[in-house]
Parts: structure tokens; C-alpha cells; sequence
């Protein structure tokens, strides 16, 4: 024969109504419920203060990229339009000399003009895509606030 262990009832898992010594208190489980309620607070201002530090280090670092941006797009601007100004006409003459026609001289000193205004655009986008926040709206998806319809914009 085999001995099987002994099972208790469904009597033997609750406490008996007049047994206290197993059951907490009322004011024993009160105090740890309201202590459970301040750690749940305390862990929910520390998740606002950790967002709240991530979205100012997020936006610190989109104003920085704004900026070198802005100027990216001034230095597009500024070789976009005076090299064109001025390597057009220095340009085209020294072509000239060499025998080129006006056609061949006006089209490499635009060339030219383009290219440095290509690299200018290039750059201020390299640095516009700072200005997206992708750390701050990564961390609102995971809280449940974002929208997920942004992740196939990105």
C-alpha cells in the first residue's frame, strides 16, 4: 500500500472566525495599505520626476540642434546666393579666357554654387532630426499616453 499524503480540508485553509492570532488587524492592515499607498506614491512622483528630467534633457537637446540647424541653413543661404554672385562672375571670365564658352562657364560656376548649397541643406537636416524627441515620445508610448500612429512616421 501506498501512503498518500493527507490533504486538508477546504475548513483547514481559511482561519476559524474566532481565531484572531493568524488574522491581522483591522489597524494592522490599514497601516499597510497606507503604507503601500505612499510607496506607490513615492514611486509614481519618482516616475514624473525621471519623465520630467528626460523631456528637459530631450528639449535641451532639440533647441541645440534647432540652432546649429538655423545655422546650417544660414551657411546654405549665404554660399547658395553669394556664389553664385560672386563665383559667376570670376568664374565665368576665367573660363572665358581659357576658351570655354558662356554656356560651359555659366553652368560650372552654378555647379559649383549648387554643391556647397546641397552640403548646407544635408547638414541642417542631419540636425533637424534632433528636434523630434524620440526619447520623450518612447517613454509616453510605454506609460500608454502616446500615439502609436507616430512610430511609422519615424
Amino acid at each position: 500500500m501506498s501512503e498518500e499524503p493527507s490533504t486538508p480540508g477546504p475548513d483547514a485553509a481559511s482561519p476559524a472566525p474566532g481565531d484572531d492570532a493568524q488574522a491581522p488587524s483591522l489597524e494592522d492592515s490599514l497601516r499597510r495599505l497606507e503604507s503601500a499607498g505612499r510607496e506607490g506614491l513615492e514611486n509614481a512622483v519618482g516616475t514624473l520626476r525621471a519623465l520630467r528630467m528626460l523631456v528637459a534633457a530631450d528639449l535641451a537637446l532639440a533647441w541645440g540642434a534647432l540652432g546649429r540647424a538655423v545655422a546650417w541653413i544660414a551657411v546654405a543661404i549665404v554660399f547658395g546666393a553669394s556664389s553664385w554672385l560672386l563665383l559667376m562672375g570670376v568664374l565665368i571670365a576665367s573660363l572665358q579666357r581659357f576658351g570655354l564658352s558662356w554656356l560651359a562657364s555659366m553652368a560650372i560656376a552654378a555647379g559649383l554654387s549648387l554643391c556647397v548649397t546641397a552640403f548646407g541643406i544635408w547638414q541642417a537636416l542631419r540636425f533637424l532630426r534632433h528636434t523630434r524627441l524620440k526619447a520623450t515620445r518612447r517613454q509616453l508610448r510605454r506609460l500608454g499616453l502616446g500615439n502609436d500612429d507616430e512610430e511609422a512616421d519615424a
